[in-house]
């Protein structure tokens, strides 16, 4: 997985195993195609399309005042997407590296099982993602005020102007999300997995997408920490949890979280789109100044973001039942208790003789009556 060591035996060039091999190679390769274009003046305006952020509008802070100072803001826009496929190389070779110089080394140490090895992998690449997305969302989140007010998630809609941070947050979420398509092949994943990691790929790149485009950045900024958060303690339990499994403590955390994270999600997502952006005064679609603000594209985003915490908390409850019942198992039967003597009843007592107890058929009495 990732880059990988050489082998004795080099498979065939362009075979499926060199390409699994050597794909980090190969992408690291195509990027610097790239950043080699920057330096030639015949191909520097297509590279920086997949280089640098697009659709870049200046505006002025502190309009008719002395000291009146330049802001950059940036809009989306097709282009976008050549910049999402750059950032998508970058995430497949920064996943290459983890994988190689972290991941690779602990399993060798550890010596899992096939089934854990491929968990602790998915749990620790997911552990760096979730960790970088939750430290940058917070910092863009504290630098913008966008958690001084609640009001500020669809004042002013459409958010179609975005500060650098945000607009290169959600270029790199995209990048990361369609990242993991081509790793299913680099990685191997098994057949059966596959339908549940597309399943999960795609409701990412849905929402993410989605809000990006319907310029709902804000509102995706804020559930996507929180989300972020949640994920981080969920997949750093489970890497607890493979070192020793007794360390379960983290598990229960993260329920309760998860469940106050779905309703917290739910609760902002009404609040803004419900009756925040219900009670707008622009309520027209409006392509060309990036307004959807109309009654259908805010029960379709309400009733995706319904659905899709319908979905998760369906997948936590048969997570919870599938753990609660294997601990069920693993808990050792106890021996059952050796039962006492049962007590003699006064008429055995009777009929025995000294402690030991006799029919009267075997009384001397009786035998000596049917001798005569």
């Amino acid at each position: 997985m990732g880059i990988r060591k050489k082998t004795n035996k080099n498979p065939p060039v362009l075979s499926h195993e060199f390409i699994i091999q050597n794909h980090a190679d190969i992408v690291s390769c195509v990027a610097m195609v790239f950043l080699l274009g920057l330096m030639f003046e015949v191909t520097s305006k297509v590279a920086v399309l997949f280089i640098t952020v697009q659709y870049n509008v200046t505006t002025s802070a502190n309009e008719g005042l002395p000291e009146e100072s330049v802001v950059n803001h940036f809009h989306h826009g097709l282009k976008d997407v050549a910049t999402v496929f750059f950032y998508m190389l970058v995430a497949i070779i920064i996943h290459a590296i983890i994988q190689e110089y972290v991941l690779d080394k602990i399993n060798r140490k550890m010596h899992f099982s096939k089934t854990k090895h491929s968990k602790f992998n998915e749990s620790g690449q997911l552990s760096a993602f979730y960790l970088f997305s939750f430290g940058w969302g917070t910092n863009i989140l504290m630098s913008e005020n966008f958690l001084s007010n609640p009001v500020n998630l669809w004042e002013g809609y459409p958010h179609t102007l975005m500060p650098f941070q945000l607009k290169f947050f959600f270029i790199c979420q995209m990048g990361y999300w369609l990242h993991a398509l081509p790793e299913l092949y680099f990685q191997k994943t098994k057949k059966e997995d596959i339908p549940r990691q597309l399943v999960y790929i795609a409701l990412y790149l849905v929402h993410i997408a989605g809000a990006y485009i319907l310029n709902l950045n804000r509102l995706a900024l804020v559930l996507l920490v929180l989300h972020c958060f949640v994920e981080l303690l969920f997949h750093v339990s489970r890497l607890v949890y493979f070192s020793n499994e007794k360390r379960q403590t983290g598990f229960t955390v993260w329920a309760i979280l998860f469940v106050l994270g779905r309703l917290l999600t739910l609760s902002l997502s009404v609040l803004t789109v419900g009756f925040g952006l219900a009670n707008a005064d622009q309520q027209v679609l409006d392509l060309a100044n990036g307004n959807f603000n109309v009654l259908f594209v805010r029960i379709t985003v309400l009733a995706t973001i319904c659905v899709t915490q319908a979905f998760m908390m369906w997948k936590f409850i048969n997570f919870q039942l599938r753990r609660w019942r294997e601990q069920a198992q693993a808990q050792p039967v106890k021996p059952k208790k050796p039962q006492a003597p049962k007590t003699k009843s006064k008429k055995d007592k009777a009929n025995g003789v000294n402690g030991v107890s006799s029919n009267g058929a075997d009384s001397p009495r009786s035998k000596k009556e049917k001798s005569s």
